[in-house]
């Protein structure tokens, strides 16, 4: 071989192949671009966490978002549905997300959508109780507005959501929303953006609150667009669009945070007991919760961020949430961040409860402060000194409870009516769920032959009794069985073949107990809507005089609420005595009135009827024990001797005692026999009155 041949270069074609119809088709530069970033996304949703050694350091100065300081992208599922999607694309492919940007304002937007919320009340319950008292700024009670009235009719927008299929909630909580000038503007401006990116009109009420340390915002949207079409919003606009926008506005306002205002914030957060930046951004940079601080890096910056880190390590050290190993090499504990975040949230709870106390909170020893997990085991007495949405998104309520005990009690999750009567000062009684027995465990026990049930035999008796509705005696004795299938899985019965079931001697109380431990609500008794200084001078019977009367002072503790009750007693005693309710022996003893509750009671209806009657224009009658009453039961009057139910005929009306019986016959016509200070309702033709 000469060297011409080797040196000379023969290209050899290979076969040509068929790329398909688009094998020639040339694509665009943007094209490509598009196509590698879906790529990158749906790669980045689908991989796990990235393993430490990894992780880029994280920056104090740069905080991407409230919860996180990586790149926030697109989970891929669902971002091309719902409104909102093209606006989450385009800033995912330019990468320009405003809140990630140096100096962007921060803003905290929680959100969640309600499916048929308008149906049973929950829609009316949350919008009541955002505009609850002292959330204004000046405390009175909260002003809901809309895009253009700055005193929305909340009826009018229940209404037109009544047929909805969701309700959308958000709370945006601007960090620094105590330096806006005007919130209700900047809501406005939001939401009028907001309609823009999603391309429609959207009906929506707010209200601002500023009964918190941190002003914010709850906003409620109808779930229809201006087609009268189903309001879907694309998820990844409600989890970084919204947020995008408020940050953006807020920047605006208040301009972008200097370096003088992070430092400050920063410094400010390493003595907090919370969960704070300087923690997520340790957390992200360590690796397997060790870090290393040894190196002192030449960039200012890097150096200050550097002394954050070490003074927060000394604070967390003196928690035993951190371990220095050796000079600038620390080990966080696994626990530090679930410890630190319930340690935010119990502080919260705390100053919430020293808010709601107001001047009294001054001589409240924090540990006299209970916290409750669940509902209380034992029932608890108290004043009502603030009630609030458990979560802000939601409808359950919290009351915090000024207890006869000493103590003030933090107690959530409780189901809105059971609160309805009870008013800031009002005495209540909350304790556990009642346990009865239902009528399907008495009809089980008493079928039952030496502790076995037999469903057949129950079927036989119920055709013999012939008291089922509409005869359907299978359908009624399945029923019960389903029943026993649930207490078997509790271990309470056991089935021994198809028709026999082994029940046992304490079979009710069992199965009652079960059913009190999977009731979360607990029982609350409103023992009086009127606060003690009321009840002090009131002519009614009061929750203080059934006290006096029966000496009940035990269970009051000698500080707090517990207290202020006994000097409320012993100034309700000397106000009988200046009545002439009550005299006072030379020994010292006080002697009351015979029968004293039922003539306070008698002298305060009396007076509320006569000033009823005076605006309705109607004779007020008294009832008399032992009296029918008849008429259309038109509303309930709260007096300080209890609730009464006004019932009306056409030439004159009455107040009787109330009970839950009657709610639901509002506008109805009654029939009842009062006995002894209450009131047996004869319902329905086919019911009796011991109902």
């Amino acid at each position: 071989m000469s060297a011409d041949d080797e040196n000379r270069f023969r290209p050899k074609p290979g076969r040509v192949r068929s790329g398909g119809a688009k094998a020639g088709k040339a694509r665009s530069f943007l094209t490509q671009v598009k196509k590698i970033t879906r790529q990158h996304q749906a790669a980045a949703s689908r991989a796990p966490s990235m393993p430490s050694s990894t992780k880029p350091s994280s920056s104090l100065t740069r905080p991407s978002s409230p919860g996180s300081s990586r790149p926030i992208v697109a989970s891929g599922k669902g971002v091309k549905r719902g409104r909102g999607a093209s606006f989450v694309r385009a800033r995912n492919i330019s990468g320009q997300w405003h809140h990630r940007q140096p100096g962007s304002r921060r803003v905290i937007v929680k959100q969640r959508s309600v499916r048929a919320a308008g149906k049973d009340g929950r829609a009316r319950a949350h919008l009541r109780y955002v505009q609850r008292d002292g959330t204004s700024h000046d405390g009175d009670r909260g002003q809901l507005y809309s895009a253009h009235d700055d005193r929305a009719d909340g009826d009018a927008f229940l209404e037109r959501g009544l047929d909805d299929r969701h309700q959308f909630r958000f709370i945006v909580s601007p960090e620094d929303a105590a330096e806006m000038t005007d919130l209700t503007d900047y809501t406005r401006n939001l939401m009028r953006q907001v309609e823009a990116d999603l391309g429609t009109r959207l009906d929506w009420v707010a209200v601002n609150h500023y009964n918190t340390g941190h002003p914010h915002v709850h906003v409620i949207v109808n779930g229809r667009d201006d087609t009268g079409a189903d309001l879907v919003v694309n998820g990844d606009y409600l989890a970084n669009g919204l947020r995008e926008r408020a940050s953006e506005f807020a920047s605006l306002e208040l301009g972008p945070v200097t370096e003088i205002e992070l430092t400050r914030k920063l410094t400010d957060e390493i003595d907090h007991d919370r969960f704070t930046h300087i923690d997520r951004a340790m957390t992200e940079e360590a690796d397997d919760r060790s870090l290393d601080l040894r190196h002192e890096p030449a960039a200012p910056r890097r150096q200050f961020e550097r002394t954050l880190r070490l003074r927060r390590l000394a604070k967390l050290e003196k928690m035993g949430l951190a371990t220095e190993h050796a000079p600038g090499v620390w080990e966080l504990s696994k626990d530090m961040e679930p410890t630190l975040r319930a340690l935010g949230e119990r502080g919260d709870i705390i100053r919430t409860m020293q808010k709601a106390l107001g001047p009294d909170s001054a001589g409240r020893d924090p540990m006299s402060f209970h916290i409750h997990e669940a509902m209380p085991a034992a029932p608890i007495v108290g004043r009502v000194v603030d009630k609030h949405l458990s979560d802000e998104l939601g409808e359950n309520l919290t009351v915090i409870l000024d207890g006869t005990d000493g103590r003030t009690h933090h107690i959530s999750g409780i189901a809105p009516e059971r609160l309805e009567d009870a008013r800031i000062g009002s005495i209540i009684e909350i304790g556990p769920a009642e346990v009865t027995a239902r009528p399907s465990d008495r009809t089980i026990a008493a079928i039952a032959e030496g502790g076995i049930y037999r469903p057949s035999r129950h079927l036989e008796q119920a055709k013999f009794e012939g008291r089922v509705p509409e005869g359907d005696y299978d359908g009624f004795v399945d029923a019960h069985v389903r029943r026993l299938e649930a207490l078997r899985r509790a271990g309470i019965v056991e089935r021994i073949d198809a028709d026999q079931w082994r029940i046992p001697e304490d079979f009710e109380s069992r199965a009652a107990a079960y059913d009190a431990g999977r009731n979360r609500q607990a029982t609350i008794r409103v023992i009086s809507t009127f606060d003690l200084e009321k009840q002090i001078s009131g002519d009614g019977a009061t929750w203080l005089d059934r006290r006096l009367l029966h000496a009940e002072v035990a269970d009051l503790a000698p500080t707090g609420f517990g207290q202020q009750v006994r000097e409320a007693m012993d100034q309700r005693r000397e106000h009988h005595i200046e009545q002439g309710d009550a005299t006072r022996q030379r020994d010292g003893r006080v002697i009351y009135r015979r029968n004293l509750l039922a003539t306070l009671r008698e002298r305060e209806v009396a007076r509320v009827g006569a000033e009823i009657a005076e605006n309705k224009g109607l004779p007020f009658r008294t009832a008399a024990d032992g009296e029918n009453i008849s008429g259309r039961f038109t509303g309930t009057v709260q007096l300080s001797s209890g609730k009464f139910a006004l019932v009306e005929k056409s030439h004159e009306f009455t107040l009787v005692p109330w009970r839950p019986v009657i709610d639901r016959q509002l506008g109805r016509e009654v029939m009842g026999v009062v006995q002894g200070g209450s009131v047996s309702w004869q319902l329905g033709r086919s019911r009796g009155i011991s109902l």
